[in-house]
């Protein structure tokens, strides 16, 4: 990786990190400048604004990491029930980046940003589209493999467990304490193995 590649990397790493913890409208680019140690020059060369750095975390950081936690995940799934489980648990326990008092990053910037810029409401819907129907396919396959009951409706499941993932998300941030991921995990588990 050249300089100049590296100077960006580092502006939307840095820049994620800040946005994560404090909210997308609320970081100033100068303190952008200020945490990755770059010039304004430096950050306007590789951004003309905010909203095309905004854009950039989405497509370069939010989007990547979203296709390895969410769909490689269920790549070769063969037990969509077990897998659901597993990967909201280590989301919700295991995952050290995502914190307890910051909730989820994409859900955070779709409540802040959707409602008044467009552009970034399409890049957000991109990447929750793919996981849902990520999930849609793989509850679809274990109906087909009699895994699941007949008349499971993937698409009803997907939306359930994507809401219930960001609602308990946003419940562990108002508490700012694990307790309710395990009341919400118990429920998930009974419903999960409904659909058996």
């Amino acid at each position: 990786m050249n300089k100049a590649a590296a100077t960006r990397n580092t502006i939307l790493e840095k820049a994620f990190e800040l946005i994560y913890k404090k909210g997308y409208q609320t970081t100033s680019i100068d303190e952008i400048i200020a945490t990755t140690k770059v010039t304004k020059g430096a950050f306007y060369y590789h951004f003309k604004t905010k909203d095309e750095m905004g854009l950039a975390i989405i497509d370069e950081i939010l989007k990547p990491t979203m296709q390895t936690a969410f769909v490689e995940t269920f790549r070769n799934s063969t037990d969509p029930v077990k897998e659901i489980y597993k990967l909201i648990k280590s989301l919700l326990l295991d995952n050290s980046f995502l914190t307890v008092e910051c909730g989820c990053p994409v859900g955070n910037l779709a409540q802040e940003m959707t409602p008044w810029n467009p552009v970034f409401g399409k890049a957000i819907a991109d990447i929750i589209s793919e996981w849902q129907l990520t999930l849609e396919k793989i509850i679809q396959n274990g109906v087909d493999k009699f895994i699941l009951k007949k008349d499971v409706n993937p698409q009803q499941v997907a939306y359930f467990v994507i809401s219930g993932y960001w609602g308990i998300r946003s419940f562990g941030k108002v508490y700012n304490n694990t307790d309710c991921y395990y009341s919400y995990l118990k429920e998930l588990k009974a419903y999960l193995n409904s659909l058996k």
